[in-house]
Order: C-alpha cells, then sequence, then structure tokens
C-alpha cells in the first residue's frame, strides 16, 4: 500500500512538473518574442530548472534517480518547448484567420487542457483591427438539382456579342439542369484579343451570385476532364434564334448520352421572344447583375467618369468608323480610292465574312452603313446638341485619322477619348485587348447623360438596353436610312438649315430612349427588336403592351 501511495504521489509531482515546465516554456517563448535577448532567456531556463530541482528535494529519491530525471527533464523540455511552441504559431495564425463564411475563431476557445492560458488568446483577440475581419457575404442558396451534365461553351465576336451569349447560355444551362463551365472567350476573331473571362469578367461574381440558378464552375471535374482527354466532346453551333422546344428535343439528348456537350458560336442562340418570364428576367439577371467587370476595370472606368463630371455633362459618341466595321459593311462613302481598296482586300481576306460583293452607294441609301463623321457632325448639330459639350468618343480608331475626324472637331471642339483622359501608364495593360478597351468605353457609355451610336451593332444594343434597365436613360437612336436621305437633300440645297433640323428633330422625338412595345416579326428574327436592346420583361416602366406583331 505505501509503494502505492508512493508511486501516485510520483505521478502528481511530475504532473506538475510537466505544467510547470509548460507555463515556463510559453513564458520563455513570450519573452524572447517580446525581447530579442540572450541574457534575459539564459535567465528564464535557469530560473526554471532551479524550481524543478526545489520540487524533487522536497520528496526522497536517490542520486541515480535525480541523475535520470534531470535527464529525462531536459530531453522533454526541450520536446514540450518546441510542442508550445508550434501550437502557439498555429493559434496564432488561426485567430487571424478572415473568411466570409461563419466560421469563427473563437472556436477554439473550445481547446481546454490543464494548463491552457485563455486569458493570453482573449488579449490577442482584443488588438485585432476590425478594420482586417471582412464583411459577411450575402450569398443566394444553392440550387439543388439532378444534373444532367456539363455545358461547355466557346463564345464569338466582340465584348458585347459575347455577353449577350453568355447569358443566353446561362438561360440554357438552368433550363436544362447541366453545370455551365466558365464560358471560353474568342481569341481568333479580328481584333485577336487574348483575354479570358476572369481577364474581363469578375469570375467569382459570376458564380456566386448565379449560385441559385445554375451550378458553375471554373473547370471541369477532374474525373470529367480525363474523359474528354480520351474522348473530345461532342461539339456543335446552335440553330440561331431557337426557342427551348429546341433544347429540350435536341440538345438535351445529348447530354443524356455524352454528358459533356460543347456549344460553339453561340451568339443569338435563343429567340427573342416567346419565352417564359422566367427565362427573360434570367437573362436580365445575368447582364445586369452577374456579368460585372473586374475590379481594376470597373475603377478605371469610374476614373474616366468623374473626370468627365468635373467638368459637366458629356454626351458619349459610339463612333462605329472603324476599318473592320467599314471593311465588314462594305460601306466606303468618304473613303480615297486606296482607302477602299484596303477595305476590300481586308473583306476578301476573312472567309467568314460571307458577302464579298458589296455596293456601297445602295447599302448606304438602306441605311445600312455606319455614319461618317462628317454625318455625324450634321446631325447632332441639326438635334440642338450644344456644341460645347464633351464628347466622348467611345471606339478604336477612327479609319482615316484626323482628316476624317476634322468636321467633327470643327463641330464639337470638345472631343475626348480615353488615351486623352489618362494617363499612358493607366492604359498599358489594357493594350492590344481590345475587350477590355471596349469596356472601359462600356462604363463610361452607361453613365453618359447621352449615349448616341452611329451604328446598330452589338455595343450600340446591349448598350442601350442596359441603359433602358438604368430607368430609361436617353439614348439617341438615329434612323440612317432616313437621315442620309435627309443629309443628300440638304448638301444639294434641297432643304434649308432649319427644314433640315425640323425634319431631323421630329423624326427622332420618339427614339430617345422612352419607352415602347418590342415588335416581333414571325420567321424573321434577324429584323424584329433584339431582346438586349428592349428588354421589355425586366423594366419596371412599361407601355400597356409588351409585344407589338409587325
Amino acid at each position: 500500500m505505501v509503494g502505492i501511495v508512493e508511486k501516485k504521489q510520483k505521478t502528481q509531482e511530475y504532473s506538475l512538473i510537466m505544467c510547470k515546465v509548460e507555463e515556463s516554456s510559453t513564458e520563455l517563448i513570450r519573452e524572447r518574442k517580446g525581447v530579442n535577448n540572450g541574457g534575459v532567456a539564459g535567465e528564464r531556463e535557469w530560473k526554471m530548472d532551479i524550481k524543478v530541482e526545489n520540487i524533487l528535494s522536497d520528496s526522497p529519491k536517490t542520486d541515480k534517480y535525480r541523475a535520470s530525471m534531470a535527464a529525462n527533464h531536459r530531453s522533454k523540455r526541450l520536446k514540450l518547448g518546441f510542442v508550445t511552441f508550434f501550437l502557439w504559431l498555429v493559434l496564432m495564425a488561426l485567430t487571424t484567420v478572415q473568411s466570409g463564411d461563419n466560421w469563427k475563431a473563437s472556436a477554439i476557445k473550445g481547446w481546454s487542457y490543464s494548463c491552457f492560458n485563455h486569458s493570453d488568446y482573449n488579449s490577442h483577440l482584443k488588438v485585432l483591427d476590425s478594420s482586417q475581419i471582412l464583411p459577411k457575404i450575402d450569398r443566394p442558396p444553392k440550387r439543388v438539382y439532378k444534373n444532367n451534365g456539363y455545358l461547355m461553351v466557346s463564345c464569338n465576336g466582340g465584348l458585347n456579342q459575347m455577353r449577350a451569349a453568355i447569358c443566353d447560355m446561362v438561360a440554357i444551362a438552368r433550363y436544362l439542369n447541366v453545370t455551365l463551365i466558365v464560358p471560353e472567350l474568342d481569341k481568333t476573331s479580328f481584333w485577336q484579343d487574348p483575354s479570358d473571362f476572369e481577364d474581363i469578367f469578375d469570375v467569382d461574381h459570376f458564380i456566386n451570385s448565379l449560385r441559385d440558378e445554375v451550378r458553375i464552375l471554373k473547370e471541369l471535374p477532374p474525373h470529367m476532364k480525363s474523359r474528354i482527354e480520351e474522348k473530345p466532346a461532342h461539339s456543335l453551333a446552335p440553330v440561331s434564334w431557337s426557342d427551348l422546344s429546341y433544347y429540350h428535343n435536341q440538345i438535351l439528348p445529348l447530354f443524356m448520352k455524352n454528358k459533356i456537350v460543347h456549344l460553339n458560336k453561340t451568339d443569338a442562340r435563343l429567340a427573342n421572344n416567346g419565352l417564359p418570364l422566367e427565362i427573360q428576367k434570367l437573362r436580365c439577371k445575368v447582364n445586369y447583375q452577374a456579368l460585372k467587370f473586374t475590379p481594376q476595370i470597373e475603377e478605371l472606368g469610374q476614373r474616366v467618369v468623374n473626370i468627365l463630371r468635373e467638368k459637366g455633362q458629356f454626351l458619349v459618341l459610339h463612333l462605329r468608323y472603324e476599318m473592320d466595321m467599314l471593311a465588314f459593311s462594305g460601306c466606303t462613302q468618304g473613303c480615297t480610292v486606296d482607302e477602299a481598296r484596303n477595305l476590300t482586300e481586308m473583306r476578301y481576306s476573312y472567309p467568314w465574312w460571307k458577302e464579298k460583293v458589296i455596293d456601297s452607294d445602295v447599302k448606304r441609301r438602306d441605311g445600312l452603313c455606319p455614319l461618317t463623321p462628317e454625318e455625324t457632325a450634321l446631325t447632332l448639330s441639326a438635334l440642338g446638341i450644344d456644341r460645347n459639350i464633351q464628347i466622348y468618343i467611345a471606339s478604336g480608331e477612327i479609319y482615316g485619322g484626323k482628316r476624317r475626324m476634322a468636321s467633327l472637331a470643327a463641330s464639337y471642339p470638345n472631343l475626348v477619348r480615353k488615351e486623352t483622359l489618362l494617363e499612358p501608364s493607366d492604359l498599358r495593360f489594357f493594350q492590344n485587348h481590345s475587350s477590355q478597351m471596349a469596356a472601359l468605353d462600356y462604363l463610361v457609355s452607361l453613365e453618359s447623360d447621352i449615349f448616341v451610336p452611329t451604328y446598330d451593332g452589338n455595343m450600340a444594343r446591349v448598350v442601350e438596353g442596359h441603359r433602358r434597365y438604368m430607368d430609361f436613360k436617353q439614348t439617341i437612336s438615329l434612323d440612317r436610312k432616313l437621315l442620309v436621305h435627309l443629309i443628300d437633300q440638304y448638301s444639294d440645297g434641297s432643304l434649308s438649315w432649319d427644314e433640315f433640323s425640323s425634319s431631323v428633330k421630329a423624326a427622332h422625338a420618339a427614339r430617345m430612349g422612352t419607352p415602347h412595345t418590342r415588335t416581333v416579326i414571325p420567321n424573321k428574327p434577324k429584323e424584329e427588336d433584339y431582346f438586349y436592346t428592349n428588354p421589355y420583361e425586366c423594366l419596371e416602366q412599361q407601355p400597356d403592351e409588351a409585344l407589338q406583331i409587325a
């Protein structure tokens, strides 16, 4: 019995030694962290050895046992010191973790063992800077559904052509209950832009803001990726302007068979009209909420807007008079012989531009050419636009350069571009990335007091629709067919300036971005009103009837 009691007493003494060693180790670590002084640390170690020696001297022990305990103590002290120091590092790291979820470092308070000092931990929490704690991000709940497969998408065209396609592909993925892989952007078009999705759009915001609609992944899961390495995914271009029955009857069976389907040439693959209201609203949600530009693009775009705002109101002129547009359309009004020949050669060099032989005069009379800078100057003046207003040119390089811009600059001297408002260093990372540059113009266009496109291309149409969504900000949609007729009459003296100006104003009184019905043309979807120009179903202010049958 005496042996048992003595053994128990030794165990209690040893436990007390370990706690004192751990406390002393912790104090030593803290001392080394606070005071980088070898002498102080050495004194702490010496005091710790004295404590151990005093405790052992109170119990009857042999010299051999004392020597053994001293050796064991030194070994264990080193090990425990290392372990304690490691745990302290882990604790310090965990207490600084910042997360958007509800996981908190305070959960560590649940760790309890005999020698843990919670007061030190709590004092550390008090010194955390509140600005370092990120606010909780409210995300919609994930939509739970049976996954029918994985949709891979390759967009084609410029920024706004791809933007509309992405909206359509999200809606299609939602309808088919498939997982969407972040779309691949066009790198082979005329602009040769190497930008990926995440270079233009905030990809995490895109994924998280649509959690309640569709599952979106940045890339295929490993098991699916290895599958397409063995056998390429089934790839096709969907039929243009298709309704949902096409995707249910033709595309869904491909997912059931192959699990992975790759859709290419995705622009204009979903009908403008005749779709369920929830699908139309989803297209708007993607376009106006989920597709947010990267913080760098957003910040720079806002800086341009602020610079313009400091000087008052400004008009954004989307002057679509660039070489690619003129070559594609075959419009050569005002060009020199050499310029016209260069445009024709360029058109023939791109096989996917199918129309080769083009009569420029006929096309212009039909209103199918972008207005020239000279025609634009006359139109703005006839509309009564103040000649002193700032005009921001949202476009690439104007074909013909200063020669073609001379009349516009004479009529409106306050012409500016992003290149004249910003330093070259601000645009250095955007050079040779046409879609990122177009994104800057897009942001400035949205915020302008007046937006005037000279051609109804993809940017003009998508920006007009976005401005409609933003409480119908003024957008002047030019009637080019009528304008060129009036301009020709004014140029040959058939109309006086007052007559010309009055006719132009009257023709555009109802073309200022105000609410109007969307026209449906059966069996001619390319000629009817584009959904993204007038997303009627998503607007608060509406006329009495949503659709008008032509």
